[in-house]
């Protein structure tokens, strides 16, 4: 009896699994990136948390150690989004201030099931491959994403292996518990981007008691996990083209599309529908809103966005899109696939979702029907876990950064999970546009209110707004 007691409570993080089997602690070997002091190493994890002794897999880790080891407060885990983005590199490729590098020894991981750690892959076709975001037809039908869903759902299946039924977000979760007992740590200080903040939020629900400093930036919905984050972009996506609309309309730009804003959406929808009637080379109506949403994310796509709008309206060339290597993308869309279908249960009713991409498409044309549409999580043949509900129960140490205007996770979205954190968390929200608010578009206010929690400790009395910079 007291064995099966110890393993429920190890699966909902009442006890830590790795209490069964302490982690060894992690071996370090240079691995440096542009020339950065960057070092790694290799974490054992149990495949399956409710065998804690069996089968093992890998979790690649990196650090880059505190510049200063007399101030050193801890370590500052940086926890990547997607799901299935790598970021073992992050200690040497992300923006991080000087006065936090002093302090904290910077870590970064490839999660389960991604690059350097055990990765999985499904093997998918060329004409499912790097397709996870499911666009209905020219006309909104939907049943080539129904045929699309069941043969990647069950390319996943043959082909994924014991790790795929392993990929979920708690695990993900009780992986980083043991991550910070081999790092010898009583508590983890974490900045968790985009589906990084779902990570962190649920580590501070699993394991309230070894967090230190929590940055929550740009945060999802989490009353509807993974489902929820799809619908989420034709809310973000109608946010955020006024930003795209304002540049492609200013004076002395190059790229300039139209005399006035007002002008650049009906120009927009106008030539996604022409090359749903008639593609060019390299280019149909789908291709175009995917392009949109995907350069929305940073002011820094706006010109990707103009160019092949002109060479759409003008039929000139289509700029090439660049694509990851094939093992790469093959990696990367499982991963997305798998987590978002292990996490949570998705509807199955084909005459539901032709409902709501109709509706979708009348009410948020920009994306067409696309962020509720039918996905391969509706033939998943795994039983999805329990998600973690996300509450106010725990200390009041989170912070989130948000921007305004976020094509991927809405404003509107991050407000529910401050809701659920209740006065465990204060939230920092920046008048700007782009996916990724700390460090990402140069708002003093918002930048300076993350690093002054990180090396303080201490929360905001009170939600904060940040004002838009100048040039924003």
């Amino acid at each position: 009896m007291k064995m099966v007691l110890l393993s429920a409570l190890c699966l909902v993080g009442l006890v830590s699994p790795a209490a069964a089997a302490p982690p060894e602690r992690l071996r370090w070997e240079p691995c440096p990136v542009a020339g950065s002091a960057q070092e790694c190493a290799t974490l054992r994890v149990p495949l399956d948390y409710r065998a804690p002794h069996g089968e093992r897999i890998d979790v690649r880790v990196s650090r880059i150690p505190a510049r200063r080891p007399e101030a050193r407060h801890g370590v500052l885990l940086l926890i990547p989004g997607g799901p299935g983005s790598t970021g073992l590199n992050r200690p040497s490729t992300l923006d991080i201030p000087a006065e936090v590098r002093d302090r904290f020894d910077l870590v970064g991981f490839d999660p389960r099931g991604v690059g350097k750690s055990t990765p999985i892959s499904c093997a998918l076709s060329p004409q499912d491959n790097g397709k996870t975001m499911p666009w209905p037809d020219a006309d909104g039908g939907i049943g080539e994403n129904v045929a699309q869903g069941k043969r990647v759902a069950k390319a996943c299946a043959d082909n994924g292996g014991p790790v795929l039924r392993h990929i979920n977000t708690p695990n993900e979760v009780r992986d980083l518990d043991r991550l910070r007992q081999a790092l010898g740590e009583r508590k983890l200080s974490y900045w968790g981007l985009s589906y990084g903040t779902y990570v962190g939020a649920v580590y501070a629900t699993m394991f309230p008691r070894h967090t230190d400093r929590v940055v929550l930036d740009s945060t999802g919905d989490p009353r509807r996990v993974a489902r929820g984050w799809l619908a989420n972009y034709q809310i973000g996506v109608e946010d955020r083209f006024p930003d795209f609309a304002r540049w492609a309309t200013e004076p002395g730009n190059e790229l300039r599309l139209a005399d006035d804003p007002a002008a650049v959406r009906p120009l927009f929808l106008d030539l996604a529908a022409r090359l749903d009637r008639a593609p060019l080379p390299g280019l149909t109506g789908n291709g175009l809103r995917e392009a949109l949403l995907r350069n929305l994310y940073t002011d820094a796509g706006f010109p990707a966005i103009a160019k092949l709008m002109i060479a759409a309206r003008d039929g000139g060339e289509i700029p090439p899109q660049p694509q990851p290597p094939e093992d790469v993308l093959q990696n990367v869309s499982a991963m997305a696939i798998t987590t978002v279908c292990n996490d949570v249960e998705w509807p199955k009713s084909i005459k539901g979702h032709e409902r709501a991409v109709a509706e979708s498409r009348e009410r948020f044309p920009l994306t067409a029907g696309m962020p509720v549409n039918i996905t391969p999580c509706s033939f998943w043949p795994y039983e999805p876990v329990k998600p973690v509900k996300i509450t106010d129960n725990g200390p009041s140490n989170v912070l989130m950064v948000q921007n305004t205007r976020d094509p991927s996770t809405p404003l509107a979205g991050a407000r529910e999970m401050r809701r659920a954190l209740g006065d465990r968390a204060r939230m920092v929200v920046v008048d700007s546009g782009g996916h990724g608010a700390y460090r990402a578009n140069g708002n003093a206010c918002g930048d300076d209110a993350v690093t002054g929690y990180l090396l303080s400790g201490r929360l905001p009395a009170a939600d904060v707004t940040c004002p838009a910079s100048s040039g924003q």
